[in-house]
């Protein structure tokens, strides 16, 4: 059972990374292996705009296609990295990004996980410093009468 399993799993893993294997599809791979290892280098710094989760480099959608192309165009045109993407982010924003710029306009999406973290941290020391056990009240006389015949058993 084990190794169905393990090869259940294994197969789904291929399967998984399959699709990436073939996103750059042959035709569109430039010729100078050095263009084509910047475009690449690009390509992963730049969402797909439709799987949102993905590099254009690793995503087969058509958009992500037209982006590496664009992206192949702007380097064939001599462009610098920096050049395409500026390019890409001034035609589809800022969200294109994988890795968002550091800016005032993204200074909450940078800071917001120190945020939790300290937000967790005082909570943590919080519950840390509150009283284990809470202390109960004295009984009075009439309530430890009422319980010492509970425990002797004498219910009259």
């Amino acid at each position: 059972m084990r190794r169905l399993f393990a090869v259940a799993v294994f197969t789904l893993a291929v399967l998984a990374n399959a699709s990436m294997v073939f996103a750059v599809q042959p035709g569109e791979m430039l010729s100078d292996p050095v263009l084509e290892k910047r475009a690449r280098t690009i390509s992963s710094e730049l969402r797909c705009l439709v799987c949102q989760n993905e590099s254009i480099d690793d995503s087969d959608a058509p958009l992500a296609a037209d982006l590496r192309r664009l992206v192949r165009e702007r380097l064939v045109a001599h462009d610098t990295d920096a050049q395409v993407i500026d390019y890409i982010v001034a035609r589809y924003g800022e969200f294109v990004l994988l890795r968002p710029r550091f800016q005032l306009s993204t200074l909450l999406l940078w800071l917001t996980p120190i945020l939790v973290f300290l937000a967790g941290l005082t909570l943590a020391a919080r519950a840390a410093a509150r009283p284990r056990a809470i202390e109960s009240a004295a009984l009075s006389d009439d309530e430890k009468a009422k319980l010492s015949k509970i425990l002797s058993g004498d219910q009259s």
